[in-house]
């Protein structure tokens, strides 16, 4: 099918759905006429339906894909498939990791693994390393560069290996990454972007390579990351319902998106020149910089002629996710901080459509957050506010609106499971249909509690920066820790506050009121603890070692993470493919 059909698919499909749920919920509204309350009401129900609209129709395309494509990567993405042959590799790379606080013992560890990696492969000789630092704290800068100095006399001959740091943070990790352009980019042809909690084989980056080389317009292309085996609960449980919404979702975008694809910001290769000549970041109207870099290089770097592409392959390319709720908070306020930036850039001349559409999505993913606040909010209080009783409207209708926007919601997962549970070898993988079923359980409710405490944490983060309030771009905590109480009631007091006064107001409507918004009460009222036993190193070791949890890097360890001695692999007594080790104590 030809790109421009299935972009029309895609976009009818999207349009049809929104419209139907929206005519949905306006004759669940309609019993009795409509009033102000209502508009208002069908206002913020409009503002949810974007993104679980995309979300349908990414992961009912990957399904669709998975199920009946003979090659559903190559259906997807035609260049995937670029990087399988054995050509040489021609081209100089130089790997950067991007850096800034970090604790050098956990730099030393994943570069030590990548090194030794590539120096038993066909990229020997063609790539060299960057440590491109923008640390402000001596002790850290100065475990830095003892890392880098190590390895670069280790390596001395075969890898080059250069660490830089910078004493301003200008720009943040986009000027880091443009310093290295002005310095060194005419010396490379490729780029591959890593952050801190990046980790890619060496298979992986060889491929990337490949690709790119065989494919003189592709200006970016973005690898599928998966989360890195964790010790956390709440990265436990994260990892395996991203891992399942990733693959069927990033695979339908693939089909439709085309040569208009995402960037990331990392796990990822560049090609340099193009990148240099046209991807310079605008400054914002208020002089300030673009925080979200990586999607408006994608946008730029499409405009000036090259593809942007994703590889929905699972081949060898992580990230660490937050090990905690709060830490996952701050990941994510930064996110909507940078996309909320986007709406000053949709004006932009000469960008692709397509483009333009990626921006206005990246936009949407937050504003749905505050519109599902006005919406519990206007139902909590429409009686006192229209003196009439609690329901007032078509409750059949209603319930299909509710059911059919959760199905939306949980789409990606739900294809991807399907997928999983067709296939023996894949259910092995997760370690068993049982186990994979009772985690899929887990993790659904996981989301059902985490997802009301982030629609409060983005609805008040987004009211501040309305105010001017910012947070910038600082660094994570990313080894496993405790959450004291005290630290999770400073973070989630509003969210629990909100929890208790909703409750409160439904109360005064009816019983049946409060059964139908338990969900959200339960949520909030139950943040605090939910971040701090979410927290607990004790009970992750629990989780890792009882495959709770599961993914299949810890069924069959891949040979590139054995290097690194994750505790969630030593903890079910696995470490490197095929070898078992002493479980931890």
């Amino acid at each position: 099918m030809q790109l421009f059909a299935r972009r029309a698919l895609f976009f009818t499909l999207i349009g049809l759905t929104m419209a139907g749920m929206f005519a949905l919920m306006a004759y669940a509204l309609s019993d009795g006429g409509f009033d102000w309350v209502d508009g208002l009401i069908l206002v913020a129900y409009a503002l949810t339906l974007p993104w679980p609209t995309l979300g349908l129709w990414n992961a009912s395309l990957g399904l669709g894909l998975m199920l009946f494509a003979r090659d559903p990567e190559a259906a997807a993405s035609p260049i995937s498939r670029l990087g399988d042959s054995d050509a040489p590799i021609t081209t100089k790379t130089a790997i950067a990791i991007c850096v800034r606080n970090e604790d050098p013992a956990r730099l030393r560890r994943n570069l030590s693994a990548m090194l030794a990696d590539l120096e038993g492969s066909a990229a020997l000789g063609h790539v060299s390393c960057f440590v491109l630092s923008d640390t402000n704290k001596p002790e850290i800068a100065a475990g830095e560069e003892s890392v880098a100095d190590d390895l670069a006399a280790s390596y001395a001959g075969r890898i080059a290996i250069t660490y830089r740091r910078r004493t301003v943070n200008t720009d943040f990790k986009a000027g880091n990454i443009r310093d290295f352009c002005d310095r060194w980019g005419d010396s490379y042809d490729f780029l591959i972007v890593l952050d801190a909690d990046s980790y890619m084989s060496a298979a992986a980056m060889i491929r990337m390579i490949r690709v790119m080389q065989a494919k003189s317009d592709l200006g970016i292309a973005q690898s599928l990351t998966v989360g890195m085996p964790s010790a956390s609960p709440f990265a436990r449980v994260f990892q395996f319902g991203m891992r399942l919404g990733m693959r069927s979702y990033t695979l339908g975008a693939a089909f439709w998106q085309g040569d208009c694809g995402p960037y990331w910001g990392h796990n990822a290769i560049i090609r340099l020149a193009p990148f240099v000549e046209h991807c310079h970041l605008p400054k914002l109207p208020s002089g300030k910089p673009i925080l979200s870099h990586d999607q408006v290089e994608a946008v730029l770097m499409r405009r000036a002629g090259y593809e942007v592409r994703v590889l929905p392959l699972e081949d060898g390319t992580w990230e660490e996710n937050p090990p905690t709720l709060l830490e996952f908070m701050r990941r994510d306020l930064r996110w909507c901080e940078g996309n909320m930036q986007y709406w000053r850039l949709l004006a932009m001349k000469g960008i692709k459509p397509i483009s333009r559409f990626q921006l206005v999505f990246a936009i949407l993913m937050f504003i749905g957050a505050p519109a599902w606040m006005v919406l519990v909010g206007l139902f909590s209080v429409r009686d006192l506010i229209v003196g009439t009783e609690f329901p007032l409207f078509r409750a059949e209708a209603a319930q299909w609106s509710l059911i059919l926007m959760m199905v939306m919601i949980f789409a990606p997962k739900i294809a991807s499971s399907i997928r999983v549970l067709l296939h023996p070898a894949e259910r092995r993988a997760f370690g068993g249909g049982i186990r994979f079923i009772g985690n899929l359980l887990l993790e659904t409710v996981f989301t059902s509690l985490l997802a009301p405490i982030m629609a409060v944490t983005q609805t008040i983060f987004l009211g501040g920066l309305a105010l001017g309030r910012t947070i910038g771009w600082t660094s994570q905590l990313r080894d496993d820790h405790a959450v004291p109480v005290s630290a999770a009631f400073n973070r989630l007091w509003a969210q629990t506050l909100c929890g208790l006064v909703a409750t409160y107001l439904f109360a005064q409507i009816s019983l049946a009121a409060v059964l139908w918004a338990a969900p959200i009460l339960v949520s909030l009222i139950i943040a605090v603890p939910f971040a701090v036993l979410t927290a607990l190193p004790a009970l992750g070791l629990a989780c890792a070692r009882f495959g709770i949890g599961r993914i299949p890097e810890e069924t069959l360890p891949p040979s590139a993470l054995a290097p690194l001695h994750l505790p969630a692999l030593v903890a079910h007594g696995k470490s490197v493919v095929g070898q078992p080790v002493k479980a931890l104590s």
